[in-house]
């Protein structure tokens, strides 16, 4: 806010100015909004015309609050995945729905028209870099965890890097996988992806939904389902071997924990960016 100059009997004359809406920093345009579950939703983003990202990575958030001590605005802001792939025009995000939380127990009430508040400074451990070359990829989300992936699985590096891509999800409750499902549907159907993808049997594309607490066609965690070897048994592939599978992890902070620990007895080794290895996990997610 720009400080206040005394009104002179002359300024007084004039006619008010009408009030200025409030600049908000690195303000971003709501393109589209969908709202998936009473706790889930995503939305779309203008894109800034000078940001470049790489498929898997995030940035933070947010939008203006005012402050309860000083009274002055200032920006809350959150870390989410860019669920878009890196070619889109515009930046996608999926949300989870937190009815105290500071953030979003607001966003999850915005309009096409609003703005946000986005810092175009993305980082993040998803991404392909972070990986040694392989031969199959495996995604393993929880919930909203599955929005780096949205964006890795539009990306065609994955399926020219990969021979076969899977993505685990697991949700509790059916109508929290539409998402996930959703998304498959449009990449299958997607005509440059299609070809990248094949079809039929020879398909790269493996899509494993599971729920842990509703009904549904796969009951079960899927780190309970990889110790049983179903999980294996259902994709009809091998369990994991560090000379042909790369792994990304994004859930909550118990599953990252005891994937990382299976990984381990399997003889997977822990990457990052500056040194790539047979697995990453996102440590800025939190469901």
């Amino acid at each position: 806010m720009t400080e206040m100059t005394p009104v002179t009997d002359a300024a007084a004359t004039k006619a008010p100015e009408t009030p200025k809406k409030m600049a908000v920093p690195d303000a971003q345009t709501v393109t589209a909004v969908q709202h998936w579950t009473d706790r889930l939703f995503s939305f779309r983003v203008t894109r800034p015309a000078s940001l470049r990202f790489r498929s898997g990575e995030f940035v933070m958030i947010g939008l203006m609050q005012t402050d309860a001590k000083t009274g002055r605005e200032k920006p809350l802001l959150r870390a989410y995945s860019i669920a878009s792939p890196s070619w889109d025009e515009e930046l996608e995000f999926y949300s989870i729905k937190v009815p105290d939380g500071p953030l979003t127990s607001r966003l999850q009430h915005i309009q096409p028209g609003d703005e946000i508040i986005l810092r175009p400074k993305p980082v993040g451990t998803l991404v392909h870099d972070a990986l040694l070359p392989g031969k199959r990829i495996w995604f393993f989300a929880t919930g909203t965890g599955i929005a780096p992936f949205a964006s890795l699985l539009r990306d065609p590096q994955t399926y020219e890097d990969y021979d076969e891509v899977i993505l685990t999800h697991t949700c509790r409750e059916v109508g929290e996988l539409e998402y996930g499902k959703q998304l498959i549907e449009e990449i299958r159907s997607d005509e440059m992806l299609a070809e990248l993808i094949g079809e039929g049997f020879h398909e790269k594309l493996r899509y494993y939904p599971t729920t842990t607490r509703e009904e549904s066609p796969k009951m079960g965690r899927i780190t309970d389902l990889m110790r049983s070897g179903q999980a294996f048994e259902d994709l009809g592939v091998s369990p994991l071997d560090p000379a042909v599978d790369r792994a990304m992890i994004c859930g909550n902070l118990a599953f990252n924990l005891e994937l990382k620990e299976m990984f381990e007895e399997y003889g997977l080794e822990e990457g990052a960016n500056s040194d790539p290895k047979h697995y990453v996990v996102e440590k800025a997610f939190l469901d």
